[in-house]
């Protein structure tokens, strides 16, 4: 593989605002995201920048990107710490320490070459490499509908934890988690 995989840098919130676009683009958005093109275009430069440079920092949250030979960006994927008893960021609050994978995406052209496997890898590799208390899992959610990505999920080693979270309207998200760790 000649992709580069790496945390996103401050600087890059440009690159950062245009793969997320080009992600709710996607013909599978409405059922892998939680926002649209259109709220997403609404948003200000100093959105961008602030959550490129929170993504950079690496504390409570770290971006990935997977880079082409050309220089563009391929994929991404971004984790979420959570800590037990904190705000819940997305479905239930973290009953432990752990790690949340969210906006992954695989431009279509750069698929089935193994890029989401590169970025989970480097992802997983962080949570787990964190300071502080040490994360048990890591988790994610994937709508019923999405059955692709489920079965990208459960290759990687992902697996059903029997938790669902009702989504907006009808349909259902399944939470899926990493092995623990102990």
């Amino acid at each position: 593989m000649d992709y580069v995989v790496r945390a996103v840098r401050a600087e890059e919130w440009q690159q950062v605002r245009e793969i997320r676009l080009a992600a709710l683009r996607d013909p599978a958005a409405p059922i892998a995201f939680l926002e649209t093109y259109e709220q997403a275009m609404a948003k200000p430069d100093v959105f961008w920048q602030e959550r490129t440079a929170g993504a950079a920092a690496g504390e409570h949250a770290c971006q990935f990107i997977a880079e082409a030979p050309d220089g563009h960006w391929a994929g991404t994927v971004t984790v979420l710490v959570e800590r037990q008893g904190g705000e819940p960021g997305f479905g239930e609050a973290a009953e432990v320490d752990q790690a949340h994978l969210v906006g992954v995406f695989v431009r279509p052209g750069h698929r089935g070459r193994g890029l989401v496997d590169a970025l989970f890898s480097e992802a997983i590799d962080w949570s787990w490499s964190l300071t502080g208390p040490p994360l048990r899992r890591v988790r994610l959610y994937v709508h019923e509908a999405n059955a692709r990505a489920e079965a990208s999920y459960r290759r990687i080693g992902f697996s059903p934890t029997g938790r669902t979270l009702p989504m907006e309207g009808d349909p259902t998200a399944l939470e899926l988690e990493f092995e623990i760790r102990r």
